[in-house]
Formats: structure tokens, C-alpha cells, sequence
């Protein structure tokens, strides 16, 4: 719902009512993770998506159910094994989809997912932690907590029930993800998300807290102001990232080269690494292949608790370079955390295929991805994250 943010907040500035549909469990090959949501206005205006289109017409007429009647509801939606082409998912996961209905007409436990909204319409960093199974009393209801501790909204149970809300929401604002975590009616921790038979998660006797966090991009800082770095800052920014490029020679780090760079920064690469944020979403490419650059720079890159750190390379580089990186006295366990040679091994040639290994790579550690082949592969398709015993997705 959060992704929707501009949309929605203008929805509500303009007095508009409005349905979101949120999916909050998935089983199986679903297409979309939870949070994925399509809104519906009054008017029928529809924006996002749960399914990738296997079941947006049956959710678009739950939203126009909901505005009308203005009733909470969790949906299950799965295969139809008598007619592949009735509503249902052909890919054969399940979903469960809440639509609630917001707006004009909201009422007090509407607040906090409209401050929420208004919240990541600005930009501002925000979780919101929503109750998606449980007692029908309390479904629907949120809390939403800023980067400063402070929150708004509360649940309505146990006093401890708000409490583990709001931990968990600041948990999730601090990973930047999104995902479902179980609790009691009182408020103790269940661990992650059980799924039953058929698909979907649920807490038998207590209730699930879908879990929304929005936050600024990732970081992809590219050091190395070279052809293969004009081609990376494109796949980065594909991918969502806040793409800096980094390089000491001021004759090569120049917004002409490096047109859709978010920053381009011209100093040594250790330095600046040591001086800028970096964070668990960060990835760092490093694209220079110069001692005198690596060296120092991949010395503190494999000391930060970043999400990548690659380096490019032949494997005669990469051998020497991991004897350099000994001898500045780079352990063994910082060592292993290196992707050298940087990318997937998909015969890649010029700068473009190049960002694409690189950028493969990328996604294939943030999700525990193999990169081999899915023919012929019985591995998931779609693997679930866990950060804390949490049921995650990143954003």
C-alpha cells in the first residue's frame, strides 16, 4: 500500500473514498509477496496490482463491494482445478487479499494508514504494522511508527499487543522490508508465519501483523569511472538503487559520462567510503581493478555490514589481489564475504552484458538465489526471506 503512497495521499486530500487490496499471505508459486496492493477509488480508478492480472477483476469487485459496504474482509484465493481460465491463479500458489475501505468517510482506526500515506508521499521514512488475520474486531487496525520512536494508532487488544506492534514495525523500518510476523492475543512473539495446508499464513488463536516499512532506495555505490560503470548506473537505477559513481580522476568522473548517476563523487575510493552511509541494502562495485585503488578500498568494504561487495577482475587479479588483502590484513571471514570475479558467469562481452552478470549477482544474493538455469531445476521459484524469525520481503 505504501508504494502507492502518492496516488492514495491525493486521494484523500481530494476527499475521495477509496479501497486497498493488500495481499498478506501467499503460498506456494504466488506471483506477487505480501504488501503487493491495488487500490480502487469510487469513481472505479484502479492503480497496482496483487496478482499480475490472474485475479485483478474478481479483486476489483471486492473493492467496489467494500466501498459500498465498507466491511473488512480477507479473501483466499487459489488454482481452479475445473477451469484454469475461471478466477483463480494459474500458476498454482495461493493468495490472501484484505481490502479495506479508506477515504473521506474514514474512522479513527483509518489515522495511522493515512498518516502513513501521507508520510511516504513526502518521502519520509514510515512503517506501518496492520492486523491481517485474527479477530474480526481487531482487523484492519494499525500502528504506525516514525524513525524517531514516535507512533501513532494502536490496535485496540492486550497493552502488550500494541507493544510488539510497534517493535516490530520499527524492526522492519530498520531493515527497510516488508512481511508477516505472528503474535498472541496478549502480545508475545509466535515466531514467522505457519502456513496451512492449501497455502497462506495465519496464527491459530492470535493474529498476523503485516508488516509495511517505506523507506529511501538502497544504495549502489559504483567506484570505478569506466565504461562498464556508465552501463552499471543504468541497471542500478533499473533496479530501484540510489546510484553514486566514485572515482579519483576528475577527467573521468563527470556528469557527461555518467548522465543518470544520482551523485558523482570525485575522491579517493577509501576515503569516500569512510565518510559516506552505508547500510545492510548497500552494494559496492568495484570496477577500478588498480591496486593502488582496491587495495584500501575493499580493506574497509569488507569491514561495513553491507549486502555485497564485488570486485572486477581476471583471476590472475583476483589471486593477487586476495594476496594483497592478506598482507593489509584482511582475515579470512572478511575475505570470503568478496565476490571476485564481480557477476554470474553468463559468457557476458560488452559493458551492457557485464552490468547485467553484475546486477544478477545482485539480486541472486539479496534473495538466495543459485543463478543456475530454473530448467530442469527443482528449486523454488520464489523463496521466502526470513531477518529475525520474520517473514520478509525486501523493498
Amino acid at each position: 500500500m505504501l508504494d502507492l503512497a502518492g496516488h492514495l495521499h491525493e486521494w484523500i486530500e481530494e476527499g475521495r473514498d477509496f479501497a486497498v487490496a493488500t495481499v498478506v499471505a501467499v503460498g506456494g508459486s504466488a506471483p506477487r509477496p505480501p504488501g503487493a496492493a491495488l487500490a480502487v477509488s469510487a469513481d472505479g480508478t484502479a492503480i497496482g496490482s496483487v496478482s499480475g492480472g490472474c485475479v485483478e477483476g474478481a479483486v476489483y469487485d471486492l473493492c467496489l463491494q467494500v466501498l459500498q459496504d465498507g466491511q473488512t474482509r480477507v479473501e483466499r484465493f487459489g488454482y481452479s482445478d475445473e477451469d484454469a481460465f475461471a478466477v483463480g491463479l494459474t500458476c498454482g500458489g495461493t493468495i490472501d487479499i484484505m481490502i479495506t475501505r479508506y477515504g473521506a468517510g474514514r474512522t479513527a482506526e483509518a489515522a495511522a494508514p493515512a498518516a502513513a500515506l501521507s508520510a511516504a508521499a513526502h518521502g519520509e521514512p514510515v512503517a506501518l504494522a496492520r492486523v491481517v488475520h485474527g479477530p474480526a474486531g481487531l482487523l484492519g487496525r494499525a500502528v504506525l511508527v516514525r524513525p524517531d520512536g514516535t507512533h501513532e494508532g494502536g490496535l485496540g487488544g492486550h497493552p502488550d499487543l500494541d507493544r510488539t506492534a510497534i517493535a516490530q514495525a520499527r524492526a522492519g523500518l530498520d531493515a527497510g522490508r516488508t512481511g508477516t510476523v505472528e503474535v498472541s492475543a496478549s502480545g508475545a512473539r509466535w515466531g514467522s508465519p505457519r502456513t496451512e495446508s492449501g497455502g497462506g499464513s495465519h496464527c491459530l488463536g492470535g493474529l498476523t501483523l503485516l508488516v509495511e516499512s517505506a523507506v529511501p532506495p538502497p544504495r549502489m555505490i559504483v567506484f570505478g569511472a569506466i565504461d562498464f560503470a556508465a552501463a552499471l548506473v543504468r541497471v542500478g537505477k533499473f533496479l530501484g538503487y540510489h546510484v553514486t559513481v566514485c572515482d579519483a580522476r576528475p577527467v573521468f568522473a563527470t556528469r557527461v559520462r555518467f548522465p543518470e548517476a544520482d551523485e558523482i563523487v570525485v575522491d579517493w575510493p577509501h576515503r569516500y567510503l569512510a565518510s559516506t552511509d552505508t547500510d545492510g541494502r548497500t552494494v559496492l562495485c568495484v570496477l577500478t581493478h588498480d591496486a593502488k585503488f582496491d587495495i584500501p578500498l575493499l580493506t574497509e568494504a569488507l569491514r561495513l555490514p553491507v549486502a555485497y561487495v564485488g570486485a572486477m577482475g581476471s583471476r590472475r587479479t583476483h589471486e593477487d589481489r586476495n594476496r594483497r588483502l592478506r598482507e593489509a590484513g584482511v582475515s579470512e571471514r572478511e575475505l570470503a564475504r568478496l565476490r571476485s570475479p564481480i557477476g554470474l558467469d553468463l559468457g557476458a562481452r560488452t559493458p551492457e552484458e557485464t552490468a547485467l552478470s553484475i546486477a544478477a549477482e545482485i539480486v541472486a544474493a539479496r534473495h538466495g538465489g543459485s543463478g543456475r538455469p530454473l530448467t530442469g531445476s527443482d528449486t523454488p521459484i520464489h523463496r521466502d526471506e526470513r531477518v529475525a524469525g520474520q517473514l520478509v520481503s525486501p523493498v
